[in-house]
């Protein structure tokens, strides 16, 4: 991606457009909570990192060390291995460059369950279509989500996969409704204890929910 005058974009530059949440939602964006909107927008510009630390009431999936037999197909750092309560959880989003797929939102999530810290990383990339995002998840960004962009009637950030695909080299290959999953996260705020709020479900037809996580945490741009 470049910047206004076709010249790269380098660290420091704001970002064309805003935040890849702000350029899904558009007009939308303006009926988010006015913190949650804070979160979603982010630093704006390239290479700044948002750190957010808090805890999960509950997170992790019921499948336990079963998710490792998905490994070879989906690559590392996708699923989990415990499900556990009371999760003290880290997070760092960084707007950066992804390859030849642009500018996007890279997350890295570590879950700190008591046997030991358990990454999560995904990357958000802008879509061509309006109110939708590109989700692919797991180091090996073998997997890629389509996500749907929308605002709740309280003012929160709804992100609802639709479509899956499995990226192999050159080969995109449409997941079949069996073997994909769908995903919806909820990005909040609590007006009460002033915190954000996440609530992720990550469900397969056939298996249920296969991973999980809901809690509250703040937020510092580094």
């Amino acid at each position: 991606m470049t910047g206004e005058r076709g010249e790269p974009l380098r660290v420091g530059d704001p970002v064309p457009g805003g935040s890849v949440f702000l350029q899904a939602l558009g007009d939308e964006a303006r009926k988010l909570h006015p913190e949650v909107l804070k979160y979603v927008a982010g630093a704006g510009t390239v290479g700044s990192t948002v750190l957010v630390e808090g805890e999960f009431t509950v997170a992790g999936s019921r499948y336990g060390r079963l998710n490792l037999l998905a490994r070879p197909f989906v690559g590392p750092d996708l699923f989990v291995t415990r499900y556990e309560r009371d999760v003290p959880f880290r997070v760092e989003n960084t707007i950066a460059q992804e390859g030849a797929a642009g500018l996007g939102l890279k997350s890295e999530r570590v879950f700190m369950f008591r046997s030991g810290p358990q990454r999560f990383v995904d990357v958000l990339l802008p879509s061509p279509r309006r109110g939708r995002l590109r989700n692919r998840v797991g180091a090996s960004r073998r997997v890629e989500l389509e996500l749907s962009c929308s605002v709740t009637e309280s003012g929160f950030l709804r992100l609802s996969s639709e479509r899956a695909w499995l990226l192999l080299g050159p080969l995109r290959i449409r997941l079949p409704t069996f073997a994909s999953v769908r995903a919806e996260v909820i990005d909040g705020f609590d007006d009460e204890a002033q915190r954000n709020t996440v609530r992720a479900e990550v469900r397969n037809p056939g298996l249920g929910t296969v991973l999980e996580y809901r809690g509250t945490f703040s937020r510092e741009i580094v």
